[in-house]
């Protein structure tokens, strides 16, 4: 059978990103459970940022989000002073009639969403299950989504225990947990993606969310990657940023 890096130089070039996140970890993040029961990755310093990203797949703000800035805190390091959630669920909604999940963009969103919420459980390790999730998103901007079984070849990484619970329930199991914990926030989401840092939404300036980060971080390891960042944009734009995601706004994802 062929290394992890060799499924790597056989893939297109993108994946070369998505394949050195799965081979190396950082140490310092442990999986817990959540209230809902279900394993994430966190940190062992209670000093660490929590930032948590409520998307759903098949969104093309979302996928651009996940493949061209979330990677980046993986390259430059803040990584290590956060704890990364990502909560795939969006503007996904319950039927009250049969108590079927409905998406935004139909089954195939539902089928995607369900898997990366397996590929979150099955590997709580953010190092590990964020590399799947790249080589989706990467695919879904391509159009090319129904080839997302090829993520699995092409980063080496084994699919029965993800394919087991996408089949048995347990996925529709986590996907209805990231309803309800979806369902709280507070703010309401108002589209996707959606970022939460230390349980306070950055709304329309989630793109800037590294320095949302570098600003909320109060310990005491190196935060280099930080010195290199502009200064976030004053309280006051953030109150205005945050009030003009009205009701009338919501779910703006394409």
């Amino acid at each position: 059978m062929l290394s992890k890096m060799a499924f790597c130089n056989l893939a297109f070039p993108v994946l070369v990103m998505a394949c050195l996140l799965f081979q190396f970890t950082f140490p310092s993040q442990v999986s817990v459970r959540n209230d809902a029961g279900v394993k994430v990755s966190t940190s062992n310093s209670s000093q660490n940022v929590n930032v948590s990203i409520y998307y759903e797949a098949l969104c093309v703000r979302c996928a651009k989000f996940m493949v061209n800035k979330l990677e980046d805190v993986f390259e430059n390091g803040l990584i290590s002073i956060i704890n990364l959630r990502l909560v795939p669920w969006g503007a996904s909604y319950i039927s009250k009639s049969n108590n079927t999940i409905i998406c935004k963009h139909g089954q195939d969103e539902c089928q995607l969403n369900t898997i990366q919420a397996c590929a979150i459980y099955v590997w709580p390790d953010v190092n590990k299950h964020y590399g799947l999730i790249y080589c989706i998103e990467f695919l879904a901007i391509e159009g090319r989504q129904n080839e997302w079984e090829s993520c699995f070849k092409s980063l080496g990484l084994p699919q029965k225990h993800i394919l087991d619970c996408y089949n048995s329930g347990k996925g529709r199991t986590l996907e209805l947990a990231y309803a309800n914990e979806t369902a709280h926030l507070s703010p309401p989401h108002a589209f996707t993606p959606w970022v939460v840092v230390n349980n306070q939404s950055i709304g329309k300036d989630y793109e800037n969310f590294a320095a949302h980060i570098c600003k909320a971080y109060k310990g005491n390891a190196s935060t280099k990657s930080c010195k290199s960042l502009p200064s976030i944009i004053n309280s006051t734009s953030i109150a205005r940023n945050l009030t003009s995601s009205t009701p009338t706004n919501k779910m703006l994802s394409l």
